[in-house]
């Protein structure tokens, strides 16, 4: 996956500062970007997907500022669990 992350950002409607906690314009990286939402959804971390169509299709996913840290260390542990990681992660959705 694409580790251009970042931290700080724009305002959500409802006002709250929002965290980039990943951007990528891949060839991949909306289906990156899917699946890192699954893993915040899966552990409670609401999420929200954006993309610019200009010049390059460039995805990021923001959450709420102050659950930035935890997103970036739930990114990191499904990167370190790959594929084991992702299965339980989409099961844990499913129960929802």
């Amino acid at each position: 996956m694409a580790d251009d992350s970042e931290i700080g950002g724009e305002s959500s409607e409802t006002g709250q500062e929002m965290a980039v906690v990943y951007c990528s314009a891949t060839v991949d990286a909306e289906i990156e970007a899917d699946v890192i939402r699954g893993v915040l959804e899966s552990n409670g971390i609401p999420s929200i997907l954006t993309s610019t169509p200009l010049h390059s299709l460039t995805f990021e996913v923001r959450v709420p500022g102050e659950l930035a840290e935890e997103a970036q260390r739930r990114i990191a542990e499904a990167k370190a669990g790959g594929t084991e990681a992702a299965a339980a992660g989409e099961a844990a959705s499913e129960e929802v």
